[in-house]
């Protein structure tokens, strides 16, 4: 694992037990997981501003061909 770093969190219970439920991991994993989500939607965000700006030098159909 990359370089690690111990916090300490208040978090709602409700809210933990939810997100434990649905990854149905344990405290660590949960945090984990949503920090992921978090930063994954970021660079989501970033991706889409770039929709209809970048222009590709092969096309779609060729791409297709390949498979």
């Amino acid at each position: 694992m990359p370089d690690s770093r111990k916090i300490t969190l208040e978090i709602p219970e409700d809210l933990l037990r939810k997100a434990q439920q649905s990854t149905g991991e344990g405290v660590t994993a949960t945090v984990r997981r949503g920090l992921e989500l978090l930063a994954a939607s970021t660079a989501y965000t970033e991706l889409r501003k770039l929709r209809g700006k970048v222009k590709f030098s092969i096309k779609l159909k060729e791409l297709r061909k390949d498979q």
